[in-house]
């Protein structure tokens, strides 16, 4: 099947708007699951827990944020209302929050204080908002979705930039037994509205759900997918149902693994920009748990993760649950702390930066030494029509390479199927080091140290032709 991405009008949208272009340039960012089941040990409430239950006497946002920026971390998203009703910001439209809690003496917003502590710190904030409320007495009602517009509208125009709010699929019933219809066009527009930079995600049109939150991935990640593919209704048909803990182990079935291939889109006349999003927690739990303080994941395996994640056009999104005290637990610190100072070394020199780039063939105008800087001010390109291309790296010197990184120019699309990568040994012979199929927004590659002053990165198959955005080489 011949894809055309420039010409054919059919195609709804097959390019990153400028607020998903954004949110893949964040790569990775936390959740922090936090509300009254922190304090009753429970991961799903039921929505009649006392709100004086509700008093983390040490709550330090600077805390959180330092933690996530020692990581590596570029945004924080909030859960600011979870399944069972209760709100970490003074609502007007309800009295199950933090205003009738003992926090800061009734006067508390947890909300505010982790949206400053973020402005402060720098990195970017987001809210989830979750629709099922099991506590408000109108949901399953049409009034229901007037609620909850307004906690929306709050939680969008009282709290500075928001980068993306974060909608999840349950839909259980609530204190009457029923059901709830979710006005998903109303909630939409009012983010457009009042936070037009904002990516809707997960049950939204900008980011989508991998579809497990064991952390598993796709060997092949297509950010192009089908028009009208993971619609509200389907992401909550797959969602979780029930406070289930074998649910977070679940991974990403067989039928699952391919959304994107020439076989998968067959048939279909639209496409459009859909990039996966990775949640998991780096613990068992979503909530703070003191039982699973010695559970929390391994250096070795939170890299893992974010190798197959970040390096596989995938967004990280990794939970850390704030414990009793307000604080994330010194586990959870020291863990970010080794994955970030793991990344930062590995990642400081990029050998290419001062190389010599050239390829086997370009257009004339889109030269191959744009591949040195990591923006998408310029990127190389070969002419139209010529979908096989070989571009060499050389080195100032020899040295020890373990990691290539390559990035395709996404505000062209995603094009590359298939490549390969090489480096030529001391005794001038050229030995595959690594091979894979999609590029995306970011693929890295890690492999034994091989010693060279020569790579190069063949693109063995691709849509259209080829257009890339970065190469970086590290060691």
């Amino acid at each position: 099947m011949y894809i055309n991405y420039e010409y054919d009008k059919n195609l709804v949208k097959c390019c990153p708007s400028p607020r998903q272009l954004i949110i893949e340039q964040m790569e990775f960012y936390a959740f922090a699951h936090f509300t009254v089941n922190t304090f009753t040990d429970m991961e799903w409430g039921d929505g009649t827990e006392p709100e004086s239950i509700f008093n983390p006497t040490e709550l330090n946002a600077d805390q959180w944020v330092d933690a996530l920026k020692a990581a590596g971390i570029q945004g924080l998203i909030l859960t600011c209302k979870h399944h069972d009703g209760f709100c970490l910001w003074p609502s007007a439209y309800t009295e199950h929050s933090v205003k009738n809690s003992p926090f800061r003496n009734g006067a508390g917003d947890v909300v505010r204080e982790v949206a400053d502590a973020c402005s402060r710190g720098g990195i970017k904030f987001g809210v989830y908002l979750s629709p099922w409320d099991r506590n408000c007495r109108l949901y399953g009602t049409d009034e229901y979705n007037d609620y909850f517009c307004n906690q929306l509208t709050e939680l969008l125009t009282q709290y500075g930039d928001i980068f993306t709010v974060w909608f999840d699929g349950a839909c259980g019933e609530g204190p009457n037994g029923k059901k709830q219809v979710y006005d998903w066009a109303r909630y939409y527009a009012l983010i457009r509205k009042f936070q037009p930079d904002a990516c809707i995600a997960v049950c939204g049109p900008d980011v989508r759900w991998c579809g497990n939150e064991a952390g598993d991935t796709r060997p092949s990640e297509w950010s192009v997918l089908p028009t009208g593919f993971a619609a509200p209704d389907a992401v909550a048909e797959n969602s979780q149902k029930s406070d289930d803990t074998s649910f977070r182990e679940k991974k990403i079935g067989e039928m699952e693994r391919d959304l994107g291939s020439r076989e998968f889109l067959q048939g279909n006349t639209g496409l459009n920009w859909r990039p996966a999003e990775t949640d998991t927690s780096i613990r068992p739990g979503w909530f703070y748990h003191a039982h699973e303080d010695d559970k929390v994941r391994s250096t070795e395996t939170l890299l893992d993760i974010w190798y197959r994640t970040v390096g596989g056009n995938s967004k990280l999104l990794l939970n850390i649950p704030p414990d009793r005290r307000g604080l994330f637990h010194e586990a959870d610190v020291q863990r970010l702390r080794e994955m970030g100072e793991y990344i930062r070394k590995t990642f400081a020199v990029n050998l290419a930066e001062t190389a010599v780039f050239t390829a086997d063939h370009d257009d004339g105008y889109h030269l191959p030494d744009a591949l040195a800087a990591d923006n998408y001010d310029a990127y190389y390109k070969p002419f139209d029509g010529d979908n096989t291309v070989t571009v060499t790296i050389k080195l100032n010197s020899m040295a020890d390479v373990s990691h290539v990184v390559i990035k395709e120019h996404i505000p062209m699309s995603q094009r590359v199927e298939k490549y390969t990568i090489e480096a030529q040994l001391e005794n001038g012979e050229w030995k595959q080091i690594a091979s894979g199929t999609t590029i995306g927004y970011k693929k890295i590659e890690h492999f034994t140290s091989v010693h060279t002053d020569s790579v190069r990165i063949n693109i063995v198959d691709s849509r259209v032709c080829p257009i890339l955005s970065f190469i970086g080489i590290y060691g």
